[in-house]
């Protein structure tokens, strides 16, 4: 299995995807035809665009999945899949609806690589429950594509000491997870993203990361850290501490 989850597609004062521009294109195969789920935002058409015109320096052929009426024929014809970001909700809605959450477990599993952003790196994980997202639509199961056994919370914002917000930090709403489900979540700040390559996952980009575990402080993670552990992870839900 080969995945690139990016916690962010767009970095403050960068173009789309310029941030990572380097990883994503040696990571998707040259020349090869990507095919990409707009789904996460509603103007299907727009967003295929923009990530057409952040790749076409790369030489590489930007298909939308939705383009030509069957979403599981294109992805048939992909020699690499993208999942852009937007609301998870909406996401793993269509997914469902269209076929396409079935469809990307098992053509991922037997090898295409898949790249996804924000939501759609939220995808990977066994469940919607550490997204960030408003539930905007109501999919039929908080079941994701479990493409790795823990989860991930893309966007991650470290705690503001000098904040007058009395809302739960992000940090408190994983522990509040984390009381009643026992399954790590890892924590992409912006600006970083998760390789995984077969048995191997690794930390990448500009910044550290953040992983919470039950029954345990938070623990910060470097850029460059093996995460590989985390690939043996047995996840349980709603399983209260």
């Amino acid at each position: 299995m080969h995945l690139l989850l990016l916690s962010n597609s767009t970095q403050h004062d960068r173009g789309y995807l310029e941030h990572a521009l380097d990883t994503v294109t040696g990571f998707l195969p040259a020349g090869g035809r990507l095919v990409f789920v707009p789904y996460a935002i509603a103007d299907h058409d727009g967003y295929t665009a923009q990530v057409r015109d952040a790749l076409a320096g790369a030489g590489i052929d930007v298909r939308g999945v939705h383009e030509g009426g069957d979403p599981l024929a294109r992805l048939g014809e992909a020699d690499a899949v993208f999942v852009g970001g937007g609301n998870s909700f909406r996401l793993l809605s269509a997914l469902y609806r269209t076929g396409l959450r079935e469809a990307l477990i098992k053509a991922v599993g037997a090898g295409l690589p898949y790249m996804g952003a924000s939501a759609g790196t939220n995808m990977v994980a066994p469940s919607l429950r550490t997204t960030n997202d408003m539930p905007i639509v109501e999919p039929p199961s908080f079941e994701a594509l479990g493409l790795v056994p823990f989860q991930i919370n893309p966007h991650y914002l470290d705690p503001d000491p000098a904040s007058t917000h009395k809302g739960e930090t992000r940090e408190e709403r994983l522990t509040e997870f984390l009381e009643e489900n026992d399954v790590p979540v890892l924590g992409l700040r912006e600006g970083s993203w998760l390789r995984v390559d077969g048995d191997r996952a690794a930390l990448g980009g500009a910044r550290d990361a953040r992983l919470f575990r039950r029954g345990a402080a938070p623990r910060e993670i470097a850029v460059g850290a093996d995460l590989s552990e985390l690939l043996g992870t047995t996840p349980a839900f709603d399983s209260p501490a």
